[in-house]
Formats: C-alpha cells, sequence, structure tokens
C-alpha cells in the first residue's frame, strides 16, 4: 500500500464526511509517519513499511475486538468498523498450503534438518510480512514430525 494512496482516502474520507473511516485511516497515516520517523526515513515512507504499520495497526484492533466486552455493543460495532477499514487496506496473507510450498521450495535442506528453530529462523526472514507467524509456525511443526 503507498503512503499517498492511505492519504487521499483520509481526505476523501474527510470529505464525505465519513467521522469513523476518517478516523481509522488517520491512525494508519500518523502510525506510519511514526514509524518512518523511528526508522529514519522521513521523506521517503516504503510501500514496505506501510504495509508493516498496516499488519500491526490489524492486529491492534484484532485484540480490541476480541478484549471488548459482549455488554458495549456500541464500543463493539466501532472496534469491528475500525477493523474492517484496515483489513481493506492490508496486504494479502499467505495460507497454509502456499507457505509450505515456499518452505520446501526454497528451504529444502533446511527443512529435511526436522530442528524447528532452524527452519523457523531461516524461513521468517524470507515469509515475515507476507504470512502470518502463527500460520508459520504450524506448517512448520507439521513438517518436523
Amino acid at each position: 500500500m503507498k503512503f499517498e494512496q492511505l492519504q487521499k482516502d483520509m481526505i476523501a474520507a474527510m470529505k464525505a464526511r465519513d467521522k469513523d473511516r476518517k478516523e481509522a485511516i488517520s491512525s494508519l497515516v500518523s502510525a506510519a509517519k511514526k514509524a518512518a520517523i523511528d526508522e529514519g526515513c522521513r521523506d521517503d515512507i516504503s510501500e514496505a513499511l506501510v504495509d508493516r504499520v498496516i499488519l500491526k495497526e490489524l492486529k491492534t484492533a484484532k485484540e480490541q475486538l476480541d478484549t471488548c466486552p459482549a455488554s458495549r455493543e456500541d464500543l463493539r460495532a466501532q472496534y469491528q468498523l475500525r477493523y474492517d477499514v484496515i483489513s481493506e487496506y492490508a496486504p494479502s496473507m499467505m495460507d497454509a498450503a502456499q507457505v509450505k510450498a515456499v518452505i520446501l521450495e526454497r528451504f529444502g535442506a533446511v527443512a529435511a534438518t526436522k530442528n524447528k528453530g532452524q527452519i523457523m529462523k531461516a524461513v521468517m526472514g524470507e515469509l515475515k510480512g507476507k504470512a502470518d507467524g502463527k500460520v508459520i509456525s504450524q506448517v512448520v511443526d507439521e513438517l518436523c514430525r
């Protein structure tokens, strides 16, 4: 996701007077700016950085939704809307079959050792941000059996 596209979408939400959508996108924009400043690339915000920030914000929104008490329907609806807006911008993640194919194709020698630590170390650098860590861990567990 390009940073400029996020900014354009935020402006469009402002013009449409969609407060909830604007707030969700605004949180993504500010988180991306903060991450860029922290990494020292304030003027040139890369797509990889924006994708990483979006995934982090999506995870936070999911946790908010999961921990929200059932009795607070108003808060739950607000968290659900925020989660839905952020998930529109999230990069598509690989499923278990795709992860397994990548591991066997690129890391066949490491996978043959059946050492979970070595496999995870090799694979996480390649698949970080492309697949969920839990899915990767489950596939590696399956391969180590």
